[in-house]
């Protein structure tokens, strides 16, 4: 079975873990990683953000849609009820800034990435990657919330 450096692991808690706190106030914690199938449910709204440079791979957030909606109402400090376009849009942006924190962790180790743009998804869904396992880091908050991040890289070629 193929695995993952836990040094390419961490730059994505780092930064995730910053900027759910610095952005919506929320303190998470990590839970332990595991390999996971690329298979999700139409209860969840994912972020997908590609990695390219020195690793290549995938990164996809997921959230359980009453997740997604609690930190879209701590982000945009109102209550938000469905996801509408405001909070579609916040949870992009939330990813967004987490993965550009992460290449930022990353150059301090002298390892260029760049970033694709955010691509969001719902329903049921399967992703097949033959060439990196996919690696899923649970976070969690207030005892009842979860989101993960599942990370799908290699050393770029």
């Amino acid at each position: 079975m193929a695995t993952i450096n836990a040094e390419y692991v961490n730059p994505f808690l780092i930064a995730s873990t910053k900027v759910l706190q610095d952005m919506c106030g929320i303190q998470a914690k990590v839970g332990k990683p595991y390999r996971r199938e690329s298979e999700y449910t139409s209860d969840q709204f994912l972020i997908m953000v590609g990695l390219t440079g020195e690793m290549a791979g995938q990164v996809i957030y997921c959230f359980p849609t009453d997740v997604a909606l609690d930190i879209a109402s701590k982000m945009c400090q109102m209550p938000l009820a469905e996801m509408d376009e405001l909070a579609k849009s916040a949870i992009c942006e939330l990813c967004n800034m987490m993965l550009g924190n992460t290449a930022t962790v990353f150059s301090t180790k002298a390892i260029a990435v760049d970033i694709t743009p955010p691509t969001m998804a719902t329903g049921t869904v399967k992703f097949f990657s033959e060439k990196a396992p996919n690696i899923c880091i649970p976070l969690s908050y207030e005892d009842d919330k979860a989101m993960e991040i599942n990370v799908a890289i290699k050393d770029g070629e």
